[in-house]
């Protein structure tokens, strides 16, 4: 399948795997990217050496294009912004922010740029500075999330915009992959999949509590703080919103939540640590292997498209 997307990263197929941080590591992008997609490092609070291995990690188990997701808000920003312009990988996504400090250093280097947007102005905003693409990502998503829907995002933003559009959140399967091309967007990215995928380094109850995740079972935390985050319920989300309902300060919300996404990813405490995960953790049921859960989504895209027709 063809579109503006695959043409600009190089790829087989219009599908970006999600730069999480703790999750997108070397074993997962280079797995992606070997099944055809567009693998993703996610660079998180890393600092630039660290993410430097990892490209480097990500090199010796592919030859295929990949990228590195930046969260500009990290204290690490500036320094990871040079070394993957020195590193001259494929692609950066953003998030957290606009890139235009970057972005000369970036296109200088032959970078493809394709910020993470959450409403039409910023994505008109990039398409000013002349980015590559752009994510249009709805509030299905796991982590970090807006407020606008998948569904009403990415058709609005199609709209505005010349350059191609991804969407992301709340896509898993094929029928999310057609819904989103008939929305107008040229590519899809998804997290979630691909945090049950076999290659996938987070702990086994992590992926566990995903694989048995009911449709409801994702909350959102943080709306007092304006960075609201969506993740599976359980003891410290229900702590969480307790102290918010009751007014508790953004220095004890943080104190209660630092550290706890590494905590359920590496240390496997889905009760106590931030179990990050969309909405459209309730119709993952089973782990495969990157390329099975890439190939079933185009076979059923396609599928899809033609009844259709």
């Amino acid at each position: 399948m063809k579109t503006r997307i695959t043409e600009l990263l190089g790829i087989e197929y219009p599908i970006i795997q999600g730069g999480m941080a703790w999750v997108a590591e070397h074993h997962l992008a280079a797995a992606v990217s070997g099944a055809g997609g567009f693998g993703i490092l996610g660079a998180a609070n890393a600092p630039a050496e660290t993410v430097r291995e990892e490209i480097r990690k990500v090199r010796e188990l592919t030859d295929k294009p990949f990228g590195v997701n930046i969260m500009l808000l990290s204290p690490y920003a500036e320094e990871v912004a040079r070394m993957v312009a020195e590193e001259k990988v494929r692609a950066v996504t953003t998030g957290a922010g606009s890139p235009e400090k970057y972005l000369k250093l970036w296109q200088d280097a032959g970078i493809k740029v394709i910020p993470v947007v959450a409403s039409v102005a910023l994505a008109r905003r990039m398409e000013r500075c002349h980015v590559d693409a752009v994510v249009a990502e709805g509030m299905e998503s796991g982590g970090h999330i807006g407020s606008q829907t998948t569904m009403t995002l990415v058709p609005q933003v199609a709209d505005a915009v010349e350059i191609p559009v991804i969407a992301a959140g709340g896509i898993a399967d094929g029928r999310g992959f057609a819904a989103a091309r008939m929305l107008g967007a040229e590519g899809v990215q998804m997290g979630t999949v691909f945090v049950t995928a076999k290659e996938s380094i987070v702990h086994v109850n992590y992926k566990q509590r995903i694989l048995k995740a009911k449709d409801i079972d994702s909350e959102v935390t943080g709306m007092s703080t304006g960075h609201p985050i969506r993740s599976l319920r359980n003891k410290m989300t229900r702590e969480y919103l307790r102290l918010e309902k009751e007014g508790a300060s953004f220095e004890e919300l943080e104190q209660l939540a630092a550290g706890a996404l590494r905590k359920a990813v590496v240390d496997g405490d889905v009760m106590y640590g931030t179990v990050m995960a969309g909405q459209i953790a309730g119709m993952i049921s089973e782990e495969k292997t990157c390329r099975e859960i890439i190939d079933s989504i185009m076979q059923q895209a396609e599928d899809v498209m033609k009844k259709a027709m």
